[in-house]
């Protein structure tokens, strides 16, 4: 049926169910798995004229800090799952064309993902990743919450 499964994943604590179940789907259809973390860059001459350096390399270094823990703990389940696995974590300024693009290039057959189920003004101002990736995807999306 599938056999690669692209897994976004941003770190989070919720983003952890869609890790287990895309790791137990894998494991039950002997399928490989890609992780996928995307990280958004500080971008904009303007923004960056407005902080000091400092934060700047502090933002980086917490982006680099959650890509290094996302990627052990994705190392860690994948091998207690025993499921082949590999992760990748890429900073881009659009992280559902960024899930869709990889899960093409590396030939994904399904992508899963959790959504944090955000309604009116509040999905309205921080958008929805999910909402993105299911209206661009060409492959099917298994969203978990």
């Amino acid at each position: 049926m599938y056999t690669h499964i692209l897994i976004a994943t941003d770190g989070s604590e919720l983003a952890e169910a869609g890790l287990t179940q895309g790791l137990a789907l894998a494991k039950a259809l002997g399928a490989r798995v890609t992780v996928l973390s995307v990280q958004v860059p500080l971008t904009g001459l303007a923004l960056e004229a407005l902080m000091e350096s400092t934060a700047v390399e502090a933002y980086e270094s917490s982006v680099a800090e959650v890509s290094a823990r996302t990627g052990r703990t994705v190392a860690e389940r994948a091998a207690a799952a025993g499921v082949a696995a590999d992760f990748v974590a890429l900073t881009r300024e659009l992280p559902a064309q960024t899930i869709v693009e990889t899960a093409t290039e590396r030939g994904c057959d399904l992508i899963v993902m959790t959504s944090h189920g955000r309604r009116g003004l509040t999905r309205l101002v921080l958008g929805s990743q999910t909402a993105e990736v299911l209206a661009l995807a060409q492959v099917p999306v298994l969203v978990v919450r």
